[in-house]
């Protein structure tokens, strides 16, 4: 299955600044509810919310082929986790890679998204994680000595 894709720079901005975060050792998962779900609802042929999903994996990782690699496989353990425990839909989804998915293999990566989406609560079924839980705590600031 085809999964539709965040094509605006501003959603993943959004999704950065606004998201639930969970890390792992390979990957950085972000989700955001997304607004837009009822619209693309009606567009899509069953008439089903989606989830949006965006990766990315930047030149730190590698070169163009290490990249793409990197992309396949979280493309690939994306869509086994989600065929095997449905995820829940109307949300933006965001895969970051880290520096040790190129090393990993899929069962690695499919793990690690197993992990954090049960993390966030993201699995169908399951309760969302208490607010305090989903951001991670500011630090406080310590007063300048003098």
């Amino acid at each position: 299955m085809k999964y539709r894709a965040i094509g605006e720079n501003h959603l993943y901005q959004k999704t950065y600044a606004r998201g639930m975060k969970a890390v792992t050792k390979t990957v950085v998962v972000y989700c955001l509810r997304d607004y837009a779900a009822a619209k693309l609802q009606k567009a899509h042929p069953q008439n089903k919310r989606v989830n949006r999903v965006g990766l990315t994996v930047t030149k730190k990782i590698g070169g163009a082929v290490t990249r793409s690699r990197v992309k396949r496989i979280l493309r690939e353990g994306f869509r086994r986790f989600d065929t095997e425990s449905p995820l829940k839909t109307g949300f933006l989804v965001v895969l970051v890679a880290r520096d040790a998915a190129v090393q990993a293999k899929s069962q690695d990566i499919y793990a690690d998204l197993k992990y954090a989406f049960r993390k966030l609560g993201m699995v169908e079924g399951m309760p969302f994680p208490p607010k305090e839980a989903q951001t991670a705590p500011k630090p406080k600031k310590k007063p300048a000595s003098r």
